[in-house]
């Protein structure tokens, strides 16, 4: 999903992105006007206070390149018109030249002062995302008792850290437990809606024997999220909801998985992919009371080793190329040849960068798991 920190611009309606981008072009509409005027036989108009107004306008709206852009039109208009016109050696030339310089590098001193000011604010906002980002998701483990793991968040926001997309893997007396989720929405609420699946899910995991229990919890905090207003008073929408799949690998040579709406794990075996599709399908998370019958029924599937499994968000195979074809994360996943997670996760990025031309749509996210020899068994890793 989206990330909340999104740009100015992009969060503007479309008629104040439309209103902002006149304001950006009146200096240079002044200045054409300035040259209209002091060019046809209207010249006698004294236009001196508008084309002084021009650099000043432009450190309003617009960066220090943007003044200074201004500004120098603003001068040259100036310099020809006073020579088209004759009108040099005369006192009304000279203020005006002054006026216009003097206006010139204020506006570019207030403009480059505003513009450090932002980027200041922004690199901040983007140090509170990277600590939020190690509470919210933390990188997982390289080794969690039989299998080898590796995880991957790609923000589709430059500058971006994290949004609605979840994931965890965590070790308990149960086996190795994992979640991957997608909250529908964006903004700051999605960022709440994640943070509660993830608690719930961090705290159930070490009790609960039935990975179904485990889901409940997470159901439970949804919807107590969902229930209240937020901190600035406002009621969450309605319609908010987490597609989010579990899984846990006992010392057995199985998995289990509870699949609430979301995209199905592509299970990597001795070279070909295959989709672990739930029996039936299920809502997702603050959904359940428009779907009638049984929910977070656990299902088993072979998990040998030498084994991968990738879980995803729906960011990834949502993935559009220019031409508006989704990307083939089976196929790329059968084409990358890795010996460990990490690189396997970093060639699936790289097919993915290729694919859209490094323009993501949505955010994503992929966890990756391998199952380790029984011989290999050994303290895990941190």
């Amino acid at each position: 999903m989206r990330s909340p920190f999104r740009s100015a611009a992009a969060a503007c309606p479309s008629g104040r992105r439309g209103l902002f981008t006149l304001l950006q072009c009146l200096p240079f509409v002044i200045a054409l006007l300035v040259v209209a005027i002091e060019l046809s036989p209207a010249h006698f108009l004294y236009t001196g206070p508008l084309l002084t107004a021009t650099p000043a306008l432009a450190a309003v709206t617009m960066g220090p390149k943007g003044t200074l852009a201004a500004a120098a039109l603003a001068l040259l208009v100036s310099i020809t018109t006073a020579t088209y016109n004759q009108a040099w050696g005369s006192q009304q030339v000279y203020t005006n030249l002054l006026a216009l310089s003097l206006v010139s590098l204020a506006g570019i001193t207030m403009s480059s002062a505003a513009h450090t000011r932002r980027q200041n604010e922004l690199d901040q906002v983007r140090r509170i995302a990277e600590a939020a980002q190690t509470v919210l998701l933390r990188p997982v483990p390289a080794r969690l008792g039989p299998i080898r793991a590796a995880s991957m968040y790609l923000a589709a926001e430059t500058g971006a850290q994290i949004g609605g997309d979840l994931y965890e893997a965590v070790q308990t007396r149960y086996g190795v437990r994992l979640i991957v989720g997608d909250v529908r929405g964006k903004g700051l609420p999605a960022v709440r809606s994640a943070a509660a699946v993830l608690g719930a899910f961090r705290e159930a995991v070490h009790y609960e024997d039935e990975l179904a229990e485990v889901m409940d919890h997470c159901a439970a905090a949804l919807r107590r999220e969902s229930a209240g207003p937020d901190p600035g008073g406002h009621v969450p929408h309605a319609e908010g909801f987490v597609t989010a799949l579990l899984a846990q690998v006992p010392d057995t040579c199985v998995i289990e998985l509870v699949n609430r709406g979301h995209p199905p794990p592509l299970l990597l075996r001795q070279g070909k992919v295959h989709a672990l599709m739930p029996s039936a399908p299920q809502p997702p998370l603050g959904l359940e009371d428009l779907v009638t019958g049984p929910h977070d029924t656990a299902e088993s599937y072979p998990f040998a080793p030498g084994d991968r499994l990738l879980l995803h968000t729906d960011g990834v195979i949502e993935a559009r190329n220019p031409r508006n074809e989704f990307f083939d994360l089976p196929e790329a996943m059968g084409t990358v040849q890795a010996p460990t997670p990490p690189e396997f996760l970093t060639q699936l990025h790289r097919a993915l960068i290729h694919h859209t031309h490094g323009h993501l749509a949505d955010d994503a996210a992929m966890l990756l798991i391998e199952r380790l020899d029984t011989d290999h068994h050994g303290p895990a890793s941190t």
